[in-house]
């Protein structure tokens, strides 16, 4: 590993340990040149997922994105970053999980609506309203109605 502040690849691990997530191991390394300490993290390479969008455009899996549109219907709603992050991950798992290299932004969208309906109806009504495109009252009325019967 090239030290990032001289360049010299000589280093040296001083720990390793796990993240928080069991996801990648951080690793503080000390320069054996300029004796400087710096941080890394090793992961796992994954192959690319990609999503296929309702008009037939393709692209890459992006977590970011899909933490975006939770948070906006999270927005305002006693729902920490925290348990939004673990939404997030548990789509991505599934997305990783079935082993397919493609998967449609529909199945993306029922994975969030099934984790948001769990944690809380307003933002899961807020979510499907975007990704169902409500037109009128009558598409609410009938979301919050299947969501009173369930």
């Amino acid at each position: 590993m090239k030290c990032p502040f001289c360049g010299e690849a000589d280093t040296r691990v001083l720990d390793s340990r796990p993240t928080e997530e069991d996801s990648s191991i951080r690793r503080r390394r000390e320069c054996q040149a300029c004796g400087k300490r710096f941080t890394t993290y090793e992961m796992v390479e994954r192959t690319p997922i990609v999503v296929v969008k309702r008009d037939k455009s393709r692209e890459e899996f992006d977590r970011d994105k899909l933490l975006r549109g939770l948070m906006r219907a999270c927005e305002k709603r006693p729902i920490s970053i925290q348990t939004i992050e673990k939404v997030v991950e548990n789509i991505e798992s599934k997305v990783r999980n079935s082993m397919e290299r493609e998967v449609t932004a529909e199945q993306i969208g029922e994975y969030a609506m099934e984790e948001l309906k769990e944690i809380d109806e307003v933002a899961y009504v807020r979510f499907s309203s975007v990704y169902r495109h409500f037109k009128d009252i009558g598409s609410f009325q009938e979301a919050i109605a299947k969501l009173l019967n369930e």
